[in-house]
C-alpha cells in the first residue's frame, strides 16, 4: 500500500530543526552497506532514528526528490545501523548494491534533533550548547559558544568573546572546560551557560 501525495510531501519535508550528525564515506561489502562517519564520540542521533536526510558533500540546499542520473537522494530510510571496529556500518532501503552504496559516497547526514533519545539531566547534545550566551558568576558577559572540543575525557567550550564575530583567531577564543569545577549551570530555556571564569582568564 502506497502511501498518499501529501504522505510522500511530508516525507520528504526538510526537517525545520535538522542537525548534522555525520557523512557517507563509502561503500561496505557487496550488498549496498555504507561506512559511516559521525561527528560525535556520542552517534546515538544515528542509531535513534531511521529516516536520514542527505545533502551533497558541501552543498548548503538540500536536494529535492531524486532525479534518475544518480543525484545523492534527500531521505533515505535505513534498514540496519551498527558499530563496525572504529565507524558505524549502515543498510538503507532500496539500496541493494555496492554500486548503489557508492553513489552515496560523501553524503552529508541530518538527523532531526526531535529523533534523538532523551539526555540525561547533566547531560546535553553539542548541538544544543552551540549559540547559547555564556556569563560568569558575577553576571559578566563571556562570550557565546562558538562549538566545542572533544579531549576524549572530556569537551570544551569554544567561547566567541561578546564584541567578537566568528570566525575569531585561535588566541581570541575562550576555551572553557564543560567539566563541573568551571560549569555552574546549563539553562537551554534562556539559552545560557553560568561558569566559574574570570574576564581576564
Amino acid at each position: 500500500m502506497t502511501g498518499s501525495p501529501d504522505t510522500a510531501a511530508d516525507e520528504l519535508a526538510w526537517p525545520e530543526d535538522a542537525v548534522e550528525v555525520g557523512r557517507i564515506l563509502d561503500a561496505w561489502g557487496i550488498k549496498g552497506g555504507v561506512k559511516v562517519q559521525a561527528y560525535s564520540a556520542d552517534a546515538q542521533a544515528l542509531f535513534s532514528s531511521r529516516r536520514w536526510f542527505l545533502q551533497p558533500p558541501e552543498q548548503d540546499k538540500p536536494m529535492m526528490v531524486r532525479p534518475k542520473g544518480g543525484t545523492i537522494p534527500r531521505l533515505i530510510k535505513i534498514t540496519s545501523v551498527r558499530d563496525h571496529g572504529e565507524g558505524i556500518v549502515a543498510t538503507i532501503q532500496g539500496v541493494a548494491d555496492r554500486n548503489g552504496a557508492e553513489a552515496l559516497r560523501g553524503a552529508r547526514i541530518f538527523v532531526s534533533r526531535s529523533a534523538f533519545p532523551s539526555a540525561d539531566p547533566d547531560e546535553f547534545y553539542w548541538v544544543d550548547l552551540i549559540g547559547l550566551a555564556v556569563i560568569n558568576r558575577q553576571g559578566e558577559a563571556l562570550g557565546t559558544v562558538e562549538g566545542l572540543i572533544d579531549t576524549g575525557p572530556h569537551s570544551v567550550l569554544r567561547v566567541v568573546p561578546a564584541g567578537l564575530t566568528a570566525p575569531v583567531k585561535p588566541d581570541q577564543e575562550r576555551l572553557i572546560p564543560f567539566v563541573a569545577a568551571f560549569v555552574d549551570d546549563v539553562d537551554l530555556e534562556q539559552r545560557q551557560i553560568t561558569v566559574d571564569w574570570g574576564l581576564d582568564y
